[in-house]
């Protein structure tokens, strides 16, 4: 099976592989380096999505309801999406290589959904949408089915680009965490672009033809955003996938490389290979001990992770600078919660700055303390105190908050929290860059190095790994709300809870979580390149 690790014994190893099949050179590492950057098209549309969307959606005038739905689709399209593309991308016999069909598939898919999201507005009053009414039906029912397919679209392109970047690490541990650290270092500079191309209001000036009746400055202004990000995403992939150009796949192939034949079962090719749904059922069923381990920690991990990616910016605005966004909120109230609510977006813009310097140290770091898991653990650790820390933040707000008088009467609205508290917060987004950096990475890479021994499973097992991040996230959408109205609402209940899931993942990662093999001779898994 794919999560397999290798159990042979080392003097019964085939012979090398012939010259034109063993694996390439140094110069791979380039070839690394192109392929990650796909990860910065990918990440500036997803942070477009979290800092303009919404403001978008309310244009729209879609119900909390549906926008409840809507926002589920990440989730789901990354539970069936990328075991459903990682499985066929490790079979895939294109003569344009195995990998690469399903990222230019995911490009063109991104660029598709992305101007019916843009111009939704636009194709909505040419069906017959009202200006003035909202909701606008059309208009909703356009940007709707562009989401979704943008979301398709993204999991279609992250799971093959890190199939291909294990294809391209073959079994050097090294590399492989390597090429994770850099994907994870070009997420964070998608997430920087991102940031400050939504954040600049007057960018739809270069695009003029954006503005339109049906579309305000705002809306044109997003459309502006999405049109960068498609040259963006299109420009990185086209790039790549022509500097990288994989070989022809086969069965064959593998097993004559991999040196078995097909009736091996612990082979990397199966003689009958089974449709994709007991594929992965089997290949959950039949779990090793490392990637069980691997999930769990995962699991864990994300569970800690998504409290705060939810609702980061609405802690700042409500606990920290003690706003509101209620219906019932005063408009003071409704003005310092936007005020935090940036204030928040900037504590993301230098998250994203400390996860890409962390990136780029994950190789360093992991040999200074010794072993990869060492590493997740103790930043599992730090990702806990930062949760924990988010408490202290907001008690501290609370106790220095005060009403200012105007014109001898108390306004009901606080002044805004100190400098301190600010500089706190901001502080603490800043720092959980660090444990974002090996989250982003360092699964990835064990996942990768654990299902070494299967020439052609990296697509299925990085799938399978995305399940342990796809299920807490829904868990965490569905039950955070009601969790936290349980202890008088507000944000802290769900943090504490990722604060306890954060240590849970540093003490099996610490404990529990094998180290991973040896290096193993290069063999199948960098095969196909040229």
């Amino acid at each position: 099976m794919e999560t397999q690790l290798a159990t042979k014994n080392p003097s019964s190893q085939p012979p090398p592989p012939p010259p034109e099949l063993a694996a390439p050179p140094s110069s791979n590492l380039k070839k690394i380096v192109v392929v990650a950057s796909i990860a910065a098209g990918v990440q500036f549309g997803w942070a477009l999505q979290l800092s303009l969307l919404t403001p978008y959606v309310q244009l729209l005038g879609i119900p909390h309801t549906w926008a409840a739905f809507i926002w589920l689709c990440g989730p789901i399209s990354g539970m069936l999406v990328q075991p459903i593309v990682g499985y066929h991308s490790d079979r895939c016999t294109s003569r344009f290589g195995r990998r690469r069909p399903f990222i230019a598939a995911g490009a063109a898919s991104v660029a598709v959904a992305v101007f019916l999201i843009g111009y939704a507005a636009d194709l909505g009053h040419m069906s017959g949408d009202s200006i003035g009414k909202s909701p606008k039906i059309r208009a909703i029912a356009i940007f709707v089915v562009g989401f979704w397919i943008l979301d398709v679209a993204n999991n279609m392109l992250q799971g093959p680009c890190r199939a291909l970047l294990a294809d391209l690490s073959g079994t050097s541990q090294k590399k492989t965490r390597l090429a994770n650290a850099l994907f994870s270092f070009f997420m964070a500079v998608g997430n920087i672009l991102g940031y400050a191309a939504g954040a600049y209001t007057h960018l739809y000036k270069i695009a003029p033809f954006t503005l339109t009746k049906a579309c305000d400055v705002y809306c044109a202004n997003l459309k502006t955003c999405f049109f960068i990000s498609i040259a963006l995403l299109l420009v990185l992939t086209v790039i790549a996938l022509t500097y990288v150009k994989e070989k022809q796949w086969s069965p064959e192939i593998a097993k004559t490389v991999a040196g078995v034949d097909g009736d091996d079962e612990d082979g990397p090719v199966e003689a009958a290979p089974l449709p994709f749904f007991g594929e992965i059922f089997a290949a959950l069923k039949n779990l090793q001990r490392p990637m069980r381990i691997l999930l769990l920690v995962t699991c864990l991990n994300w569970i800690a992770w998504f409290p705060f990616l939810l609702f980061d910016t609405d802690w700042m605005g409500r606990e920290v600078y003690g706003g509101s966004s209620d219906s019932s909120a005063t408009a003071g109230e409704s003005k310092l919660y936007d005020r935090g609510v940036r204030a928040g977006a900037l504590g993301l813009m230098l998250n994203s700055v400390v996860l890409g310097f962390t990136s780029l140290g994950v190789e360093l770091m992991a040999r200074k303390l010794g072993k990869v898991k060492r590493l997740w653990g103790i930043v599992n650790f730090l990702l806990a105190i930062c949760l924990a820390l988010t408490i202290l933040i907001t008690k501290l707000a609370e106790s220095g908050r005060h009403y200012p008088t105007v014109n001898g009467v108390v306004s009901t609205t606080p002044s805004p929290p100190s400098s301190g508290i600010k500089a706190g917060a901001l502080t603490l987004f800043a720092v959980m860059g660090i444990p974002q950096a090996i989250t982003y990475s360092v699964p990835f890479a064990l996942a990768s190095i654990f299902s070494n021994d299967s020439g052609a499973g990296q697509g299925l097992s990085l799938g399978v790994l995305n399940l342990s991040i796809v299920i807490p996230q829904m868990l965490v959408s569905v039950a955070s709300g009601p969790f936290d109205a349980l202890f008088g609402g507000g944000n802290l209940p769900a943090f504490v809870v990722g604060a306890v899931a954060a240590a849970a993942s540093g003490v099996l990662a610490l404990t529990y979580l094998p180290s991973p093999p040896p290096d193993l001779p290069a063999k199948a898994l960098t095969v196909g390149f040229h």
